[in-house]
């Protein structure tokens, strides 16, 4: 049963010291509020974390959907005890919302990410960017699925948008309702292996999970006809196993993806620019009016969106004020460095006469 869900001789070894204290793997293949419901050797159980696990750990260390876990089956009790969670290959990561959000796993110990969107009004470039930086961070393996490629008017032209800021990631076109396209998912469907569906709320997952899987297993609404948004449907992370031996997690949909310690993940997805910027006359350029940008000499050439730049340059700002939120040194040093520049501008506009004498 664990090896039809990707249980491994690698698992096998990281769980040994788990084994000598009695306890059982499992892998968790729904993840609720409530608890969680596991797959073992003996079949599904319920489970919940023990309460030394749930305080003494940090949010991404907590139990996720896909994780495999340490548990205790208590005889004659009917939910087990979750006392470890094994060593993640990889973790789809991001900042929850609120005001004092720290980390959230989305989905662990997934090979390949489905980065679904719809190809309706809704289909949008920069938030693609996003989940392709969130992806490269975890160590998973992008794939952007466009559904609804049925309804589309300019197929064409909107896969061509979309491969332009892939940085390399496949990108597919599918149609759930049609069948449009659906054996180029088949390459990364294999036997053992693991995909995450993710993507805003109406983008379909799904209704693709529901058709790979012949049965309905998730629940389905239609988008909204004035804005072409979706409604939340699921609601709750589940691990499904196809008739074809692959995995597949579906996701609730997601109206933000904020990033999360995701520097290696934003230079993976914009490698284009980070590329041009070595080519610029000065080291420190700010890529704006200075003499020698390569990066604003692509955009003028047609060569580079314009739109791409600004995606970029916003996630390395998001990504540097929540660095400082969390380091306050890091904090003071960042306003001591603009209340400098902030002088030295007002000197500069003085000195043109721009500004009055205080």
């Amino acid at each position: 049963m664990l090896t039809s869900y990707g249980w491994s001789e690698t698992l096998r070894n990281d769980f040994a010291m788990h084994a000598a204290q009695g306890l059982v793997p499992g892998r968790i293949i729904v993840q609720q509020r409530g608890g969680y419901r596991l797959i073992t050797e003996l079949g599904e159980i319920d489970a919940r974390a023990t309460g030394p696990l749930m305080k003494a750990a940090t949010d991404i260390s907590r139990p996720a959907a896909g994780d495999w876990v340490a548990l205790e089956a208590r005889p004659g009790e009917t939910t087990a005890l979750v006392h470890a969670v094994l060593p993640r290959s990889t973790a789809f990561i991001r900042k929850a919302s609120g005001p004092r959000a720290g980390a959230q796993v989305v989905a662990a110990n997934v090979d390949v990410a489905f980065l679904v969107a719809s190809l309706n009004a809704n289909l949008n470039p920069r938030r693609l960017e996003r989940y392709l930086a969130t992806t490269h961070e975890s160590g998973a393996r992008p794939v952007i699925v466009l559904t609804k490629a049925d309804l589309a008017e300019f197929l064409a032209e909107d896969i061509a948008e979309i491969e332009a800021i892939a940085s390399g990631a496949p990108v597919l076109a599918i149609s759930a309702k049609t069948g449009q396209g659906l054996e180029t998912l088949d390459a990364w469907l294999r036997p053992g292996q693991t995909a995450v569906l993710l993507g805003s709320s109406g983008a379909g997952k799904s209704t693709l999970l529901n058709v790979l899987a012949g049965e309905e297993r998730m629940a389905t609404r239609e988008v909204r006809a004035a804005d072409d948004r979706g409604r939340h449907t699921t609601t709750h992370r589940e691990l499904v196993l196809l008739p074809s031996g692959a995995l597949i997690l579906d996701t609730p949909g997601m109206r933000e993806l904020g990033l999360w310690d995701a520097d290696e993940g934003v230079s993976a997805t914009f490698a284009d620019i980070e590329e041009l910027a070595t080519q610029c006359r000065f080291r420190d350029c700010s890529h704006g009016d200075e003499p020698g940008c390569a990066i604003q000499a692509a955009i003028d050439a047609g060569d580079l969106d314009p739109g791409r730049l600004y995606s970029f340059e916003k996630l390395q700002a998001e990504l540097a004020h929540d660095r400082r939120r969390q380091d306050p040194l890091l904090a003071q040093e960042h306003k001591k460095l603009w209340a400098s520049r902030g002088k030295a501008g007002k000197a500069r506009m003085k000195q043109k006469g721009r500004m009055p004498d205080e």
